[in-house]
């Protein structure tokens, strides 16, 4: 069905990982489609709660965007690349289910923006972060230079667009770029969360993760209105009806 993409469903929970190991899973145009057709068709999929997003092999997640098809690039065609890159990435990190991006390795360049648009991360030890363009003479372009300081604050981004280092995992933790280092597998300890949050209400986590990406950048009023008006929208659902009716009732709901 894809090119550069193996999808696995198992229940509620789709597996999504990118296959191009030959090139550390590096983005080219070819991933990139296949990213905008898969997740683009997730919008309306009441089946898929939760997806997780990995790469194929243990040497990397994704290294980065494909350099060769970078070399190629002009000043127009560069910032369409750019423009392309951003607009995926944009629709993952709104859909209403949850993406967790299980990491196994290299996470660079356009890999830790891709990584950025997860809802969360779990990382393996010898997992590697950083955004490197400077070191080629460009910047992050796929939005890098948005997200990571929204998430890490923006010394430490500077930081790391500015040096173009690359930290590992147990860094990532401490900074809140992962949540967790885990041992194993990744994909496996992504389903561990995954599990748990399909036990809770679809709408209801839909709804609270529009209240946060809407919500964060503006001031705490704004952001409170916001809260208000995605907690009335659960009302009056048949969702919001039988959670209350399971918690009177001592019994677990069924969503």
């Amino acid at each position: 069905m894809f090119e550069n993409l193996l999808v696995e469903k198992k229940d509620k929970v789709t597996v999504v990982t990118i296959n191009r190991p030959q090139a550390l899973n590096a983005l080219n145009t070819g991933v990139l489609n296949d990213l905008e057709n898969f997740f683009g068709s997730l919008k309306e999929d009441k089946s898929t709660r939760v997806i997780i997003l990995t790469g194929s092999g243990d040497k990397a997640f994704v290294a980065g965007a494909d350099i060769k098809e970078i070399s190629t690039l002009n000043q127009k065609t560069s910032q369409e690349f750019s423009l392309k890159g951003q607009k995926i990435f944009s629709m993952i990190e709104s859909l209403p289910q949850v993406v967790i991006g299980a990491i196994n390795g290299f996470t660079l360049g356009g890999g830790l923006e891709l990584a950025l648009s997860c809802d969360f991360l779990v990382a393996t030890p010898g997992s590697k972060f950083g955004l490197p363009e400077v070191s080629l003479g460009l910047l992050p372009g796929f939005g890098g230079t948005q997200r990571l300081s929204r998430l890490v604050g923006l010394s430490k981004a500077r930081e790391m667009i500015f040096t173009g280092k690359h930290i590992a995992s147990d860094e990532a933790l401490k900074i809140g770029l992962i949540n967790q280092v885990v041992e194993g597998s990744p994909v496996e300890a992504a389903l561990v969360i995954a599990n748990k949050i399909i036990t809770n209400g679809p709408s209801a986590i839909a709804h609270a993760k529009r209240a946060i990406n809407s919500g964060f950048d503006l001031e705490l009023l704004k952001g409170l209105q916001v809260e208000a008006e995605q907690f009335s929208q659960l009302f009056d659902k048949s969702e919001q009806k039988e959670g209350v009716a399971a918690f009177m009732e001592k019994r677990k709901p069924q969503f």
